[in-house]
């Protein structure tokens, strides 16, 4: 079968979390080895609930999406055994609500709590920088739109003065049961409570500033400091500054991620910089001093006699800041172009011909042939 995870899910790479769920739910319902005696079944279980997995959770998916399933290696549990699976929280949902819980397959075994406190989703921001941003680092403001806990009501979405109550028809744990038989035998089926939808509480007065929801979405500007040396594909976390939690949970967290604008002057290849330098063929052959640009600013540089085109000359120290070390610099390296004239004065070519003569070089005809040429 395809080893694309979106493929493997039937969903397109756009999905959200929602959509994921759900093909997960169906697909590992048809294919659970408990319910499939079908050759292959397992493996096929397997396969949807490693790219479940890695799919619903934002980093392994924003990993898997830039370098493939080289970049979530060794991450996702794939064909792990069910007890190692306990902690998983889409496995968890899924095999309770066909099987009653790890307990096992009689009726009543206890089932997960659902009415705790619910961490809030993270967020992504796309933030471009410019060249010498990356290269030293600073600190930019941002506006991001995100969930925050509603100030009317601390979050409870209860009007003012009035409580939550606990929810009648589960308890109190989000979830209502009831026994199932199926040619395996019978369970007790857990579902969310449609009372509360999960939450095991009621709100009888709701807020009148979000309606009951806890939460408002609110714009914010955040100051964000930049490290030295970061570069394309960087991401910076920050921390509880993604939507708010539920039920008290806390707040998700806020990643960036960076990517840094070219420069006309400079390449850079990690932490070395690299640029090109003109000088005339006299100064090449004579060697001489003189400004560059770098990263920091202009220095001179000393270009030695002889120097053929292409050379490559190293400024040590004059590269990017190590990325956690920015004591640590890379290289700036240099690539000489020579630049040779197609017009050059009478004068300047008498001399050249004269030149060739003492070196015993030819120079076509009469001095003509490409020197004739450079005749103004």
């Amino acid at each position: 079968m395809s080893s694309d995870y979106y493929e493997i899910l039937g969903v397109a790479r756009t999905a959200d979390k929602d959509e994921l769920k759900r093909a997960y739910r169906r697909l590992a319902r048809k294919y659970h080895p408990d319910v499939n005696k079908e050759p292959g079944a397992e493996d096929r279980f397997k396969d949807i609930n490693k790219a479940y997995e890695v799919l619903s959770e934002p980093e392994m998916r924003a990993r898997y999406d830039r370098f493939g399933e080289a970049g979530v290696s060794g991450a996702a549990a794939g064909g792990a055994g069910f007890q190692d699976m306990g902690d998983m929280g889409g496995f968890a949902d899924i095999f309770e609500s066909f099987f009653g819980g790890f307990g096992g397959a009689a009726a009543g075994g206890g089932g997960r709590r659902r009415s705790g406190p619910v961490r809030g989703d993270d967020l992504r921001l796309d933030l471009k920088l410019d060249f010498s941003d990356a290269v030293f680092g600073g600190e930019k403001e941002i506006r991001i739109s995100h969930l925050e806990n509603c100030a009317t009501c601390s979050g409870s979405g209860a009007k003012p003065g009035t409580r939550p109550k606990t929810c009648s028809t589960c308890g109190g744990s989000g979830q209502v049961r009831r026994a199932t038989r199926t040619p395996f035998g019978s369970f007790a089926q857990v579902s969310a409570c449609p009372t509360c939808d999960g939450s095991g509480q009621v709100i009888e007065d709701k807020c009148g500033d979000c309606s009951g929801r806890g939460t408002k979405q609110e714009t914010k500007t955040l100051k964000i400091a930049i490290p030295a040396g970061v570069d394309n594909g960087t991401r910076l976390r920050v921390s509880g500054e993604g939507d708010a939690g539920k039920i008290n949970g806390p707040s998700g967290d806020l990643y960036v991620y960076l990517f840094v604008n070219e420069d006309n002057r400079f390449k850079r290849d990690g932490i070395n910089v690299s640029s090109d330098v003109k000088v005339g063929y006299l100064q090449a052959i004579l060697g001489c001093e003189m400004e560059v640009d770098t990263i920091d600013g202009k220095e001179s540089v000393e270009i030695p006699a002889g120097t053929q085109p292409e050379t490559v000359l190293t400024l040590e120290g004059k590269g990017v800041p190590r990325l956690g070390n920015p004591v640590s610099r890379g290289n700036h390296l240099l690539t000489v172009k020579v630049v040779i004239p197609t017009k050059v004065p009478k004068e300047e070519r008498d001399l050249l011909i004269q030149l060739a003569k003492v070196r015993g070089e030819k120079t076509g005809k009469g001095g003509v042939g490409f020197l004739g040429n450079l005749f103004t």
